[in-house]
């Protein structure tokens, strides 16, 4: 198992590196420079461009820029934000726990719900409800999430009035302890909602394959031959081993709840990672781009090794070579 998990570990900070060195390129050769957009679109000035482009060292090769972009992620320093001029570090440290807390949240309440559903409605397979719920989870998944959340706004914000349009907390108000997190949850509630409702689907058909393939085996057909009740056999049997796929599903969400919704962030002016992504993209913000990129990939690598290892734990022919 030792060896297993080492060789993931190894493998992983290939990948990371492979992909750290790519994307810094690949941030440099897209058109446009940062100086240009920081200094202005109307009437820029050449010599404040230049200034700017000296003292953030743009006006060097690109490797060299690599090698004092290397040399100064050693030291623990990341770089400055060109638009914000704060610390990359410190930038990212305060929209991750916006991300975390509305993806989390959102992924956490979509497995619950799809993995009940589908374990539910997977032993009454060609039933009404089976047939109802299969629709509606493909109708679901095939609706964009930037559209849903705007159509979720204009009936329960824009017609009802019953929840904000944006924001993470009310800025009028300085809540509080409890206050503050009602506040929260209420401003959290229809960004949730719309990625819920596109993420559920998932689990919901996952969920109801993996009890219709188990309840195929043959090992469930000896156990209803011997006798055994059906509701024991579901519990002990069916039931763990069709989480096994919605836990990983699971595991592998978690490995972009970094990244965010960015088009729900967006929409719901929500100020998380995946805005600040698309922010930074815009402005060609290159250190940020290069730290959030950074943050990205190892925590994709993480959650990916997370997930190999615990598939190992539970069916060790997998990590037998």
């Amino acid at each position: 198992m030792r060896k297993y998990i080492l060789s993931k570990v190894m493998m992983g900070l290939v990948t990371i590196i492979f992909s750290f060195v790519l994307t810094f390129f690949l941030i440099r050769l897209a058109p446009g420079t940062p100086m240009r957009i920081v200094a202005g679109k109307e009437n820029p000035n050449p010599e404040q461009i230049e200034h700017l482009t000296e003292k953030y060292g743009l006006d060097k090769p690109v490797g060299v820029q690599f090698i004092n972009y290397i040399k100064n992620m050693a030291k623990g320093d990341f770089g400055f934000s060109y638009r914000n001029n704060l610390p990359v570090f410190e930038l990212i440290k305060r929209r991750v726990v916006p991300t975390l807390t509305l993806s989390l949240t959102a992924n956490i309440l979509s497995a619950l719900i799809g993995g009940f559903l589908g374990l539910y409605i997977g032993r009454k397979k060609g039933g009404i409800l089976d047939k109802v719920f299969s629709y509606i989870s493909y109708v679901l998944d095939a609706i964009p999430g930037f559209w849903l959340a705007m159509i979720l706004i204009m009936v329960f914000s824009s017609k009802l009035g019953w929840f904000p349009t944006s924001g993470m907390y009310n800025m009028r108000e300085s809540y509080t302890g409890i206050r503050k997190f009602i506040d929260l949850l209420y401003h959290m509630t229809l960004p949730i909602l719309s990625i819920v409702i596109i993420q559920t689907p998932i689990y919901f058909r996952i969920a109801r394959a993996s009890v219709i393939n188990t309840m195929k085996q043959g090992f469930i057909k000896t156990f209803r031959a011997a006798g055994m009740k059906e509701g024991e056999i579901f519990r002990k049997y069916i039931m763990k081993n069709s989480l096994i796929p919605i836990l990983t599903t699971f595991s592998m969400s978690l490995a972009f709840t970094i990244s965010g919704a960015a088009l729900i962030e967006i929409v719901f002016s929500w100020p998380g990672m995946g805005r600040l992504i698309i922010d930074s993209i815009n402005g060609r913000d290159y250190m940020v781009l290069n730290g959030l990129y950074l943050v990205i990939s190892v925590s994709l690598i993480f959650f990916t090794i997370l997930t190999d290892v615990l598939y190992a734990l539970v069916d060790p022919r997998i990590r037998i070579k």
